[in-house]
């Protein structure tokens, strides 16, 4: 029993990372922008299809394409703010909300025009596990948990030790003193759209990796990474970690007790709760 609670728990942990990176981004976006972007898990969707382009068409090894992925998914990222978000600031956060929608059916739509409706992954055959005891360990998932601790590490760097990163926290925390203060809105904005789409590109090839590609991954993924965001604060990437793991951890856990197809309710059933009892979430966020 002890065991299975331990490689269940190490699943958590693999989800949990997968959904860190894509609830940072939600958070980051929300707290500048003040809107719920809910096309953010079909960004996740687009970059690692765009990874896929080069595993399959260039032959580049997954961990080579994501550079790649995460560039392409920034300047898709900060294209769909340019071309149809900003002209939508100024109205009420519904309309952009709205919108968000819309911009998720075209990426999805785009994904299987581009690249097929089909399941495809990255490579083809059984991957040979590692044992350590009696847990089985998954060389992607060592990946996945050492790729997501490497991006949070730099993420904080960037948010603490930089002109741009400080700028972002400033506007988060109070965007009219940030205004008042000189701080270059647009410039900010689209440094936090390329921080999200490039944090939702390594999502994306992250659960592509230990799942599979197929249009509607970054969709199926959507409930539990705002359940992370909302558990965790909106708006507050950091609480956005905590919750990405504790999400994480329930809904995989949960498949202890209750039939894993029901693994997205758990995450639903945290984040109305947290609504709820607390709903500015654990650190507090910008509800």
């Amino acid at each position: 029993m002890l065991m299975d609670f331990l490689q269940v728990g190490l699943y958590g942990v693999v989800l949990g990372s997968i959904l860190t990176l894509g609830a940072i981004g939600v958070s980051l976006i929300y707290g500048i922008l003040r809107f719920a972007h809910f096309a953010h898990g079909d960004l996740m969707a687009l970059g690692a299809y765009f990874a896929l382009s080069l595993v399959v068409g260039l032959g580049f090894p997954v961990w080579a394409s994501a550079p790649f992925a995460i560039v392409a998914a920034a300047l898709a990222a900060i294209a769909i703010d340019q071309i149809v978000y900003r002209r939508l600031r100024r109205v009420e956060p519904v309309i952009l909300l709205i919108s968000s929608f819309g911009i998720a059916i075209a990426l999805r739509s785009i994904i299987q025009l581009v690249w097929g409706p089909h399941n495809q992954v990255y490579v083809k055959g059984i991957q040979m596990p590692w044992r350590v005891g009696d847990l089985i360990v998954k060389p992607d998932h060592v990946w996945i948990v050492l790729g997501a601790v490497v991006l949070v590490i730099a993420l904080h760097l960037f948010l603490t030790r930089t002109k741009t990163g400080k700028a972002m926290r400033a506007m988060s925390d109070n965007m009219d003193l940030a205004l008042v203060s000189g701080i270059p809105a647009e410039r900010v904005i689209m440094a936090t759209w390329a921080v999200g789409g490039g944090l939702a590109a390594v999502a994306g090839i992250f659960l592509a990796m230990d799942t599979r590609l197929h249009p509607v991954m970054g969709w199926s993924v959507l409930l539990p990474v705002f359940a992370a965001a909302i558990l965790g604060g909106i708006g507050r990437p950091y609480g956005a970690i905590a919750g990405g793991m504790v999400i994480g951890m329930a809904m995989e856990l949960s498949t202890m007790i209750i039939d894993p197809t029901y693994k997205p309710a758990v995450a639903f059933g945290l984040m109305v709760l947290m609504l709820i009892v607390r709903p500015q979430g654990l650190f507090k966020g910008n509800a």
